[in-house]
């Protein structure tokens, strides 16, 4: 069983996550891969104090990169955009 702050890894600060927070009140977040959209809603609400309407979560694949001689690969992520009630607010510093 996965604790709150297990599955909440770090905010997702990107310019198309500012616009997706400041026209729909969307925020995005790194989560764990094991993590389900109930487990999402649960933190972010018990972490942040916050009401939630809706999760997304999409899985990302790493990407294969070089490092000289050696091909490597990324770890493997999943996002998930966290849809607020119309009166809620999230900031971060």
């Amino acid at each position: 069983m996965l604790s709150i702050y297990d599955i909440i890894k770090k905010p997702i600060v990107t310019e198309k996550a500012i616009d997706l927070k400041e026209k729909y009140n969307h925020v995005v977040f790194a989560v764990d891969r094991r993590a389900n959209k109930y487990q999402v809603k649960e933190a972010v609400e018990k972490l942040f104090n916050v009401k939630v309407k809706d999760v997304r979560c999409m899985n990302y694949k790493g990407k294969k990169k070089r490092f000289g001689l050696i091909m490597g690969k990324r770890k493997d992520w999943k996002k998930a955009i966290v849809v607020l009630e119309k009166d809620q607010k999230l900031e971060f510093v």
